[in-house]
Formats: structure tokens, sequence, C-alpha cells
């Protein structure tokens, strides 16, 4: 074992027969190499850097270096990787790979990026057989990810910020117990090629019958670099822990769990339970105040017939005092002055917005259109409240005036699109966006979902993240005071982050 200092990061390099890295189990040559490789991790930064030799990945036998873990079932490998420096042959590759065994001829399945730029699926039926492969139209993608479900194989590429595409292959026996991991091949036995690899994820889904909101998988509480796109897992869970909130102070996140509501400190990575006397039954619409000194929960009063009920509390807890009069009642932004809640309430058999003061009161309705209207949230300054409405067909961003006047769509696109929070600085809005296979008025757990980046008066998205989640990611504004990270919650059954 020694230290690489690469790029600003100091890299623990680790020989084959090393402990485990990251979700890792090993690494090691396959087939004949001159050169063998090596692996470099940064476990603060949760940075790979894998070195390998190997003249080809092709054919009926393969040559390169392999970081891998065995994996059984139903997996989906995620990460972001890029080649450093020019390299010799361009046909160097990189990628995602999952393979029979670790021999040199055995069957496998790959996401090859080369170095030129080109995108292939390969693979290799049985052993000692050819090599074919699928090609991407895509050029130079730098996020990859690999589903398998059984014999089907789904390769996913895209350049960091735009949507994947797919390719799929079926009927590729690799058995049920395999070696998935990343890798490097030179297409050239006498130097070493090395790529990068960030964001790297390898997530069991959750089981097929799974019952929403009563079965849950893991949780995996991350932040955001949204310039940079570079993510980090600060906290994992088996519980399922759902939609942090970042205090304006910069110092701890507030999560919700099993009902509870805790506070995260991030200096010492450690959570703690926030007493909220009777309120024990929280979901997760939870706001802060502005001053950072009140806490605005919504919880299932058994009194009201478990529909939420909107309360507040004082950050380091206490008792609540009940805000709405009546429910279910789902709070999501706090104006910027401190005065007014803003909601989401089933009123009548319709969900639409409402505003209330926060000393309570009589509610406003700001929405009347038919469908579902949800997720709304002031500006930083106060002159816009966004929301997601399904009111165009599917789900979208809008935003409108704080008294419900002049609503204004702001993203049109195939996806459906929830929870728009706005940075502090007022520039951005960051939301989540699941594919258009889901129903646009459901947000439901365990997908595989984008957080996308836009404009605060609209323009193009750009995706920020990749990610497996859902319901319980993004539902709450998770903006830290910087206005350049962001926290959330990605999931996966059995934890490998």
């Amino acid at each position: 074992m020694w230290a690489l200092l690469l790029g600003g990061w100091l890299l623990i390099v680790v020989n084959a027969q090393a402990q485990p890295l990251g979700p890792f189990e090993a690494h090691g040559n396959v087939g004949e190499v001159k050169r063998p490789g090596t692996v470099a991790y940064d476990p603060e930064e949760q940075v790979f850097v894998v070195a390998g030799s190997g003249a080809n990945m092709w054919g009926d036998r393969d040559a390169f270096h392999f970081l891998w873990r065995r994996m059984t079932g139903r997996f989906m490998l995620q990460a972001r990787g890029h080649f450093l420096g020019e390299g010799v042959d361009p046909h160097r590759k990189m990628g995602w790979i999952i393979r029979a065994g670790l021999g040199p001829d055995d069957p496998y399945v790959d996401i090859a990026i080369h170095g030129d730029g080109l995108a292939a699926v390969q693979f290799r039926r049985v052993r000692g057989g050819p090599t074919e492969e699928i090609r991407f139209a895509v050029k130079g993608p730098d996020v990859f990810q690999l589903e398998r479900d059984e014999d089907r194989y789904v390769a996913s590429v895209a350049r960091f910020g735009e949507p994947f595409v797919q390719q799929e292959l079926s009927g590729l026996a690799l058995g049920d117990t395999v070696y998935a991991g990343l890798f490097v091949c030179a297409h050239n036995d006498t130097v070493l090629e090395r790529a990068l690899f960030d964001n790297v994820r390898l997530i069991v889904p959750a089981p097929e019958d799974f019952v929403p909101y009563q079965d849950y998988i893991g949780s995996l509480l991350e932040v955001l670099d949204v310039e940079t796109g570079r993510r980090k897992v600060l906290y994992t869970s088996e519980a399922s822990i759902q939609a942090p909130n970042w205090t304006p102070d910069g110092r701890a996140l507030i999560y919700n769990q099993d009902g509870l509501l805790y506070r995260f400190d991030l200096a010492t990575r450690r959570p703690s339970v926030i007493p909220t006397g009777f309120a024990t039954q929280n979901n997760n619409d939870h706001v802060l105040s502005p001053d950072g000194r009140w806490l605005g929960l919504s919880h299932h009063a058994p009194e009201y017939g478990g529909r939420s009920i909107i309360y507040v509390v004082p950050i380091e807890g206490g008792t609540p005092r009940q805000v709405t009069p009546t429910g279910p009642s789902y709070l999501h932004g706090w104006s910027p002055d401190g005065r007014y809640l803003v909601y989401t309430a089933e009123r009548d058999g319709d969900y639409d917005i409402y505003r209330i003061p926060v000393e309570g009161g009589e509610e406003v309705r700001l929405t009347d259109t038919p469908g579902l209207d949800d997720g709304p949230e002031y500006s930083p300054d106060g002159r816009y409240i966004y929301f997601n409405s399904v009111r165009s067909g599917t789900m979208q961003i809008w935003r409108m005036r704080p008294d419900g006047t002049e609503p204004e769509q702001l993203t049109d696109d195939a996806f459906n699109n929830w929870f728009p929070h706005v940075s502090p600085d007022g520039r951005w809005v960051l939301f989540l966006s699941y594919l258009p296979d889901v129903d646009p008025s459901d947000h439901p757990f365990y997908r595989p979902v984008y957080l996308r980046l836009m404009p605060a008066a609209g323009g193009s998205p750009r995706v920020v993240a990749y990610l497996y989640g859902g319901q319980g990611t993004l539902n709450v504004n998770s903006w830290a005071p910087d206005s350049r990270h962001a926290a959330f919650v990605s999931n996966s059954d059995k934890l490998r982050p």
C-alpha cells in the first residue's frame, strides 16, 4: 500500500491483496499483461483511479485490470469516468463490466468507453467464444450505468448533463453469482492507462413485490456539488431516511425517519432525534423557517383520522403548535419574511396549494385548476411561489405570484418533474425528474430518476445527478447556504455506496 498525489487528491494505492476499497472486494489483472495494474482510492472524496495495461478486450480472450465485487440477482452499476492524459492508443477502454469469472475467455457484458469517444456494449456469450458489440450513437459519454435482471442487461450512457440513451441485451446467461466492477484496458501491453471514476454506486433495487409505504429499502444520505456534479455519501442507513433540509447556519441536515425527525451533524456525521412531543408520525414534508429558529412539520394526527396536519416547533424540539385547521395538509414552503406557510392540501376531493399565517388562522386557496398542484415553495425574494402541476397533462414546473396570480410554466418536456427548490441566491431551481413511464400524478419510491438544474426564470434543464430514488429523495428544499451544494437521498436494498 502506498500514497499518490494526483490532481490535488491524496489517493491510497492498494495492491491486489489489500482489504476491500469502497464497495469492492478486490482487484487484479485478467489475462496476460506485461505491466500489472493498480487501483488508487481517495476515501474522503470517494474517487477511484484504475490503471490497466493489456493488449485488448476482444475476440476470444481479454487482458485488462479489474476492480470487482461478487454480486447476485438484480443490481445496477452507476459511475462517471474519464481517462487521464492523452493516452497512447485511441482504442483504450474503460467502464463497467460483469463477468461469469476471472478467466481471460469467460463470458461477459460491459459498457466500453473508448479513448476516441466510441461507446459500445461488448459481450461474449460462451467461454472462448467471439466478442460481439452494440454501438451507441452518442459520442464521448462520461456517465454510464449497467443494469442486470436475470439474463437481461440494460446499458445506459450519457454526456454529463444530458439524459441517458440505452441499449438492451437479452438472453446472456452469466450465472447467478457474477464478478461486477470497473475496468481499464490500455489496448497496448507496453503501457499503463489510467481512468478516474467518481459517483460510483452498486445498487440493489427494491424487490419487485415490495409494497409502497409498507416495505422500505436502505438509504444513502448524499451531498451534491451542482457545479462539478461530484457526489459524496455522508451516511447510510438500512432504514428509510427521507427529505433532508440544510440548516441556514450550514452545520446540519434535518431529515425524517420512521415518523421522527433527526438532526444530522455535518461535522461529526452523526444523527440525533429532535424531540417533537406527540408528533411522532411525521412525513417528509418539513420546512425550516428562514431564520433557522423554527421547524414546520407534517404529522399524521390520530385525532384527525391519521390525516397530515401542519405544526411548528422550535428547531431544538418541544411541543408542537398546530397551524392548519384540518387535513390532509402537506407543508412545503415558508415565506422569506417568516409570516406565511404554503402547502398542498386536499379539500373537497382535489389537491391544491394553500397559504396560511404561521400563527394560524384562515387558509387561502392559491390554485384551483383540476388535477394535482404540489410542492409550493417561495423564491428567496418572495416574488414567486414555485410549484409542480399536472395541469398541462404531464407533471411540470410552474411558478406564480404569491397571491396565486400569473401562473407561468417553466418546463415542458417528456419527463415528470417534481419539487422545485430555489437556491438561496435565487439563481437556480433544482428538481426531481421521473421518466415518462411514471404516472404524472405519482411520485413513487425506488425508480431511476434524475436531479436536474435550470435557471430560476426557466430555460433548458441539465442533469446534475443520475440516481435510484424518488419519493423521499428531494421533497423539501435541501440547498446549502452557499448555493453550490445540495443534499438528497438515494436508495439501495443492500447498501454498497
